[in-house]
């Protein structure tokens, strides 16, 4: 049966596919998007199984607890689109607003914080936030004194600058955790030089980064938009990403010290793509299926079969359609067919 036949009949084939399409309300196809990559991430909905109306907080319009049905419902009935209006209507209330177009990367993160404030549970709290969780330290070295300042932080995802030709996701990545120098407005002040005032100071400040340990699930956001002289625009440079991915390979001097985990490698499963300019745009997702381990592209209500080479073709350059948040899950095959022995 042709492509053009599924576009008509959309719930008959998400049923074949067993993967359920989300309709366009409002315009939210941004929101549908990351539905689908949270529908993908099987250890998200784990944790929110054990979500329970008395570890939320007492607004009864609780992010958390929306998010679980929807993702709940996205694996049942398929002869349907599936019910996430309340979701959307939760969302809003916390200015994720409904017929406004979203950066996906900016709500991926607002979902996930406001998650954090609205679990009382805090451990289970700290377990949504450890599956996305990235720590990094950062080294701050005055160049008039060599004095050395470290930071420890964590981000949600992982934002790589692009440039303008043709760029890998490794050399990006290599990039991001490089020495740079901190320039003038950037400069920071020092507390071991002098007695100046912090806004005389002009020091030029050495930075660094290293990683402290790496998430289950790598977020990493392609950063497309860039604000030039007020105007917002969009890049559709090539960027190639691979399926796997070895972070020990590519950053070997990137981890701190106190890295312990041995196994850095990822594996791709889902892809969040943009259509269009900077000012108006689309949403779609390319998932890959947990257990067949095939490809399909959610474009809201409507679920297909592709390839690896449909999945490449976001890579952009002369496509309009691409790549701008990728997510990676730690390969933990080894750990996971270690013999259980009994009591």
């Amino acid at each position: 049966m042709s492509y053009g036949i599924w576009r008509i009949f959309p719930t008959l084939w998400n049923t074949q596919l067993r993967m359920r399409g989300l309709a366009n309300y409002h315009l939210s196809c941004c929101v549908n998007t990351l539905l689908q990559t949270f529908s993908a991430t099987w250890e998200l909905l784990e944790l929110l199984e054990r979500l329970e109306p008395a570890v939320v907080r007492s607004d009864s319009r609780s992010i958390p607890l929306e998010l679980k049905k929807v993702l709940t419902a996205m694996r049942g009935d398929l002869t349907q689109s599936a019910p996430h209006r309340d979701f959307l209507h939760c969302l809003d209330r916390y200015c994720i607003r409904l017929d406004t177009q979203h950066d996906a990367d900016e709500v991926f993160l607002s979902i996930l914080n406001l998650m954090q404030q609205q679990i009382d549970d805090r451990h289970l709290a700290l377990e949504i936030q450890d599956l996305y969780k990235i720590s990094v330290e950062t080294h701050l070295q005055c160049l008039q004194c060599n004095s050395i300042k470290t930071l420890e932080s964590y981000q949600l995802s992982l934002p790589l600058h692009i440039k303008e030709d043709h760029n890998t996701l490794e050399d990006c990545m290599t990039s991001f955790f490089e020495h740079q120098e901190l320039r003038g407005i950037n400069c920071c002040s020092c507390a071991h030089c002098g007695t100046r005032t912090p806004f005389k100071q002009t020091f030029m400040v050495s930075q660094g980064v290293k990683l402290r340990s790496l998430p289950r699930i790598l977020c990493i956001h392609l950063k497309r938009f860039r604000n030039t002289r007020g105007l917002l625009q969009k890049l559709h440079s090539r960027v190639t990403f691979p399926e796997h991915l070895d972070m020990a390979q590519i950053l070997t001097e990137a981890f701190s010290t106190d890295f312990a985990q041995s196994d850095c490698k990822f594996s791709l499963y889902a892809v969040v793509v943009h259509y269009g300019t900077a000012m108006f745009g689309h949403y779609t997702a390319y998932v890959r299926d947990r257990r067949s381990g095939s490809w399909y592209h959610a474009d809201d209500s409507c679920v297909q079969p592709v390839s690896w080479e449909n999945v490449q073709m976001t890579y952009g350059g002369h496509s309009r359609e691409t790549a701008y948040m990728l997510m990676y899950r730690r390969d933990l095959m080894k750990e996971e067919q270690k013999p259980k022995f009994s009591g």
